[in-house]
């Protein structure tokens, strides 16, 4: 299982993408969306109903609420094999980099770097602060995967779709998923 956690950052549309591409192969997925992610989620894509919001929890085969503390996913006992925080605000990765687990999503990611498994970071920010480098540079130290939402340009994009198309198909190959989301490098 692929665990996706929405945060309240701006790109909430990478997650929904990537939950629907995972859909799309059958792979299982959870997903987490926090309070502030609902709040961009109503001002990036229009969802601003519970029925809106429950079309993007049926794109996961399990939800949790992002403040439930004693969720199974919270345990290392519970079999995932990979989180993926996108977009990863700020806040949510202070507190991963500091140990400070102070609800689901920021729990779940403790769990993959002490059980050892993938965890993919998409932070969304700019300019970015030290503090924010150095809280980068602690999750990497630790085995998390840094994929900031950093779209290229030498695969021609014709619009907004081919450039989340993009970012969603490099976490999917961070995952090791085979896709053709993008056009790849080919000199």
């Amino acid at each position: 299982m692929i665990i996706i956690a929405i945060t309240g950052a701006s790109g909430v549309t990478y997650g929904v993408k990537l939950l629907k591409a995972l859909k799309e192969l059958k792979i299982e997925t959870g997903l987490l969306i926090s309070d502030s992610a609902k709040l961009v989620l109503k001002y990036e894509l229009g969802i601003d109903t519970e029925d809106k919001l429950s079309e993007i929890k049926s794109l996961a085969d399990h939800y949790f609420e992002a403040n439930e503390i004693d969720s199974s996913i919270n345990s290392g006992s519970c079999r995932f094999d990979s989180v993926v925080i996108v977009p990863c605000s700020m806040k949510t990765l202070s507190a991963i980099a500091n140990g400070y687990a102070s609800n689901s999503i920021t729990r779940v990611a403790d769990v993959a770097l002490k059980e050892r498994r993938d965890l993919i970071i998409v932070p969304r920010e700019t300019p970015l602060r030290t503090a924010h480098i150095e809280n980068m540079l602690k999750i990497s130290k630790e085995g998390g995967v840094i994929l900031p939402a950093m779209p290229a340009f030498y695969h021609n994009p014709n619009n907004l779709d081919d450039m989340t198309n993009f970012i969603v198909g490099k976490i999917l190959d961070v995952l090791k998923i085979d896709n053709n989301l993008f056009n790849r490098w080919n000199k």
